[in-house]
């Protein structure tokens, strides 16, 4: 029987932006299997190079906002045009480093690229590792005037506020969540639009590929990959994830740094011949 595995991308399938061989290597074995398997992130499409997506089935991107499956898309959510205003209007006003992410681009304001650089160089740039903070910066677009643009999401990397509180003056359209790319504190985090989640995007991405619930699996490590985690039919859960995650794992594998899905693909059977290894 097929399954579809859904695969959440920051700390789950890469470490710090930087996915191990050994695991792209599992993703395909899986495929060759006959399984489906979906990159399952919170970022938007824009922030998943094409060397990354091109070892997947399909995306769910913006935290359940996006979903592709095949080159078709399938949903593509923004926030409404008064609510996107006013957030932006927020977020400049306290002066927060932050991006507007939609699939073709990420939008910010002016100077916004130099701050991200001095913000992500310690921490997800560490080790070397500039193509992690380049895959951010890339598709970055600054602009003086952010009326314009339409967003799914909105990362924000540094607030003298906490995102959880900017939320909630924004209104209870709007939710908050950590940042899952940088591991800042409660000063960095995402907001989207509530009830958008990963558990809503890979329901529509397992409903077109004709998968039942129970042969979908989910895998992943932080906050807002609960739901998607809650909503599988079996939860793969990396190890020190928050305890709330830990609570409904069916299985634990060890983090992206020592390669765990390759162990926890076998384990599941889906790469067969990778369970000797």
């Amino acid at each position: 029987m097929s399954k579809a595995v859904f695969i959440d991308f920051d700390g789950t399938y890469a470490h710090r932006g930087v996915v191990p061989a050994a695991h792209v290597e599992a993703v395909r074995g899986a495929r060759r299997n006959g399984h489906l398997v979906v990159l399952c992130t919170g970022r938007p499409k824009s922030m998943v190079p094409h060397r990354i997506l091109e070892a997947f089935d399909g995306l769910v991107g913006a935290a359940g906002g996006y979903v592709e499956i095949g080159g078709t898309v399938l949903a593509d959510t923004r926030f409404p045009t008064d609510l996107a205003s006013r957030v932006v209007a927020l977020l400049l006003a306290h002066d927060a480093a932050f991006i507007l992410e939609a699939p073709e681009a990420l939008y910010g304001p002016v100077g916004i690229r130099e701050r991200l650089r001095d913000i992500l160089a310690p921490t997800l740039g560490s080790g070397g590792h500039q193509a992690a903070v380049n895959d951010i910066l890339d598709p970055l677009r600054a602009s003086h005037d952010l009326s314009g643009y339409s967003f799914g999401k909105v990362t924000i990397f540094s607030s003298p506020r906490p995102v959880e509180e900017l939320a909630a003056l924004i209104g209870p359209l709007v939710g908050s969540l950590p940042n899952s790319v940088t591991g800042l504190s409660d000063h960095a985090g995402e907001l989207y639009l509530r009830g958008v989640n990963k558990a809503v995007g890979m329901a529509l991405a397992a409903a077109h590929l004709g998968i039942d619930r129970s042969d979908v699996i989910g895998v992943g490590d932080g906050y807002n990959d609960l739901d998607m985690l809650a909503h599988a039919g079996t939860a793969v859960v990396v190890d020190g994830a928050p305890p709330e995650l830990v609570a409904i794992a069916d299985h634990l594998i060890a983090p992206p740094d020592r390669a765990g899905l390759v162990l926890g693909f076998a384990e599941l059977g889906l790469t067969t011949a990778l369970a000797g290894r």
